[in-house]
């Protein structure tokens, strides 16, 4: 009976914040509509490449012991920082408006606690572990009490979402202000273009934001869901 009120109230809590932070099936969808724009692309093709504007930014912050590196896969989209090595990854973002901002988040991140930065690397890692072997030990019947390692599962995902949320969040925040600061200082915009780029990652911010963090949580509660699933019919047979 436990497994039921846990999955009815993950499934409640998921929807509940689906509509308290007005996340929309496609918002997703308006982000990239918006970030591809031809015209502010047009924009923003008059600053310098992805890595020299990276090595701009990490000066301004202060940070220059960050390596950089560019991925000119068509097929990769995702630009990250990696504490373990100080590394910064640049997708193939040229062809987004929204190139600017991603940098300056990326920058963000490398200026973040690094004590934060490298529990968070562990701890994910962790509780990816924990969610994959306790599925296989459950399968098997080799856990005796599925409820204490669901509550487990619980208690390292509420930490997983608040660590990842604030290092999101704080870098998400202060990513526009960064970026209007590195095209203020580039003189090769026009105050009114500038006004232009910071309008549309308002908008994208705007939707952005809380759809990261309902994703974050979203995936915390789904293995919650799975989980409690599981041993609900483990007990069954």
């Amino acid at each position: 009976m436990e497994y039921i009120i846990i999955l009815i109230i993950s499934i409640m809590i998921i929807f509940v914040l689906k509509y308290a932070w007005g996340i929309k099936i496609g918002d997703l969808k308006k982000i990239k509509e918006i970030g591809y724009d031809k015209k502010l692309n047009e924009i923003t093709n008059k600053l310098p490449a992805n890595k020299e504007v990276c090595e701009q930014i990490l000066k301004d912050l202060g940070n220059t012991t960050v390596k950089i590196e560019t991925n000119d896969d068509k097929n990769s989209t995702l630009s990250y920082y990696m504490v373990l090595t100080n590394h910064i990854i640049i997708a193939n973002i040229n062809d987004t408006f929204s190139r600017i901002q991603t940098i300056a988040h990326e920058c963000l991140h490398s200026i973040q606690n690094r004590r934060t930065l490298m529990f968070n690397f562990i701890f994910s890692n962790i509780y990816l572990l924990y969610f994959a072997l306790i599925i296989i030990l459950t399968i098997f019947k080799i856990i005796k009490y599925p409820i204490i390692t669901l509550i487990g599962l619980i208690l390292l995902g509420i930490i997983y979402y608040a660590i990842r949320s604030y290092l999101e969040t704080d870098a998400m925040t202060k990513a526009p202000y960064k970026a209007k600061e590195y095209m203020e200082k580039a003189e090769k915009l026009s105050k009114e273009e500038i006004n232009t780029i910071m309008k549309n990652y308002e908008t994208i911010n705007n939707i952005g934001i809380p759809l990261t963090n309902f994703q974050l949580l979203a995936s915390v509660l789904v293995k919650i869901i799975i989980y409690a699933i599981l041993a609900f019919i483990t007990t069954l047979v």
